[in-house]
Order: C-alpha cells, then sequence, then structure tokens
C-alpha cells in the first residue's frame, strides 16, 4: 500500500479524502457504514451561533449530471454541537479527524463562532463558509466581495488558534484574486469549490423545482468547472489546496490532486453511494500502485502540459 498520509501545514491526514461539509451530516449518520476514523476527515455541517432552521421545502431537486440545494445551512448552533451527544461528543469517540464547517450572517458572529471552537477537544481545524449573505450589507454574499471577504477571515484568525481553511465560492470573475485575499489575511489553506448557483424549473406547473428558486448546483455537472480553479488557485497561493466539486469516483479524485489540490472532499457522490469515500481512498492507492508511487504527494500538482 503506497502512503496515503497527506500533510496539510500542521495538519496531518491519514489519507487526501475527507467528507464535504453539508453531505455527511455529523458524521453519527453515517458510522454504522465504516468506522469514521478511515477517512481523511470528516467535514461536519454548517455550524452558527444559534440553532437555524433552514429554507422552506422543496429543498433539493435532481438535475442533468447533479442537483440543486438550497437547504438554508440549517443546523443546531454552537452549544448543541459542541455538547450533544450525537454530535462533537460522538465524532471525538469515533476517532474521527473533525473539522468544523462555520458561518455567520455578519463578521462579529463568525468570529464569535470561531472563539467558541478554540482549544476545544477533538476539533482539527476551522472551515469558514464565505458564502452566506452578509445580513448588514443587505444580502451581499462575503464570498464575492474581496474586502469584506478579506475582513471576516481577518477577525475569525484573531479569534483562533485553530488551522483555517476558506471554503471559496465559484460565484466570481478571478477565484484566485479571493484565494490570495484569504490567505493574506491569515488563512492556512482553501477549500473549492462551493456550489455553482443555478435554478430548476417544473415545465407541467411551470413553478421553480425548490421553494428558494434558486440553489446550489453540486455534482458531476460542476467538475470540470472546478478543477479548472483548482488548478488556477493551485498556481496562485503557497497553501495546501483542498479541492471538490463532482467526485464521484477516484478517478475524478486524482484528476483533482493531479490539477494540485493536496487533498479531495466527497460531497453529492455520498447521497449515491455512502461508501462512496472509502472506493475512492482504495482507488488512489490502486492507481499509485498501478503507476510505481510510493505515496500519494508524489501526484500532486503533476498535471503534464
Amino acid at each position: 500500500m503506497a502512503d496515503l498520509t497527506t500533510k496539510l501545514g500542521s495538519l496531518t491526514l491519514k489519507n487526501p479524502v475527507m467528507t464535504a461539509s453539508g453531505t455527511f451530516g455529523y458524521g453519527v449518520e453515517y458510522a454504522d457504514f465504516y468506522p469514521l476514523s478511515d477517512l481523511g476527515a470528516v467535514v461536519v455541517k454548517g455550524i452558527c451561533m444559534n440553532p437555524s432552521h433552514g429554507n422552506p421545502t422543496p429543498r433539493v431537486a435532481e438535475v442533468s449530471s447533479g442537483m440543486l440545494n438550497a437547504i438554508g445551512l440549517q443546523g443546531p448552533g454552537v452549544d448543541k454541537f459542541l455538547n450533544g451527544e450525537q454530535y462533537l461528543p460522538f465524532l471525538r469517540k469515533s476517532g474521527a479527524t473533525t473539522i468544523v464547517n462555520i458561518w455567520g450572517k455578519s463578521i462579529e458572529e463568525y468570529a464569535e463562532v470561531a472563539a467558541a471552537m478554540d482549544g476545544v477537544d477533538g476539533i482539527a481545524a476551522l472551515e469558514v463558509n464565505i458564502s452566506c449573505p452578509n445580513v448588514k450589507e443587505g444580502g451581499v454574499a462575503f464570498g464575492t466581495d474581496l474586502k469584506m471577504a478579506n475582513t471576516v477571515i481577518s477577525k475569525v484568525r484573531a479569534a483562533t488558534k485553530l488551522p483555517l481553511i476558506t471554503k471559496l465560492s465559484p460565484n466570481v470573475t478571478c477565484i484566485a484574486d479571493f484565494a490570495k485575499t484569504v490567505v493574506d489575511a491569515g488563512s492556512d489553506m482553501v477549500s473549492l469549490i462551493n456550489t455553482l448557483s443555478g435554478m430548476a424549473i417544473d415545465i407541467h406547473t411551470r413553478k421553480p423545482k425548490i421553494a428558494n428558486i434558486t440553489g446550489g448546483l453540486s455534482g458531476p455537472a460542476i467538475k470540470p468547472v472546478a478543477i479548472k480553479m483548482v488548478h488556477d488557485v493551485a498556481k496562485a497561493v503557497d497553501v495546501p489546496v483542498i479541492g471538490m466539486g463532482g467526485i464521484m469516483t477516484a478517478d475524478d479524485a486524482i484528476e483533482f490532486l493531479l490539477a494540485g489540490a493536496d487533498a479531495v472532499a466527497v460531497g453529492t457522490a455520498i447521497f449515491t453511494d455512502p461508501h462512496a469515500p472509502i472506493k475512492i481512498i482504495e482507488g488512489i492507492d490502486e492507481y499509485l500502485e498501478r503507476h510505481g508511487c510510493n505515496s500519494v504527494s508524489e501526484i500532486i500538482g503533476q498535471v503534464n502540459y
């Protein structure tokens, strides 16, 4: 077996495959399928300061080569996540490497959530979701305004010593510019891409297929966009890059690694096959053995032009 150990700055993972936030719940939902400790990391569903009930239903729609979702970042809030037995205490017992995705409706809330996580046993890193609307700025997403992206990461960085991953939005003109600004603000690494904005209409009712009208597009349809953006960002910043967007198989994951991703996150594939992350880990190992590689690090960024 090749060495799948993956270094992401100060964070060491047993392999480069993690779950994408929002697609794996809080780990407990999938723990009967395989040991969570077999994964590189479990990235939990987004946590904000207070409980969030999300958007009205229907919130998910299957579309060509993917899915639309507008769940609305439903979650239990900080206190219940840290103390509820089916949340962080369960993840600690499972032995999983746990990365907590955080979000807020204001810059102050982001910092408050980060501070609450700081120094808590069992949290390996924070992933900051900057695709959320800033309610104080008329709903403009933090991740689509360079100044706001820089400010929110600066505030989060000041609030915690935990490794920071900034999850970048693809709904921008130049994603590399956003990678640079969040790294300048103190982000230790970046993850990308979050979902693309999309919409679907039922031609019989003539109504949008999801109640929120628009939603986030994920799945195989977005993979070429994601690989291109990962490639661009990996060239632009000198920090670890976590790639995601349409990874269904080991071959998909290997494309991201060759494009410059140091690790990958599996998302929508989990809805069709809960074992997808494990199969992808096994497939990466088989690929490395077949190509005479001793470690996964040998293929990072090794696309031939």
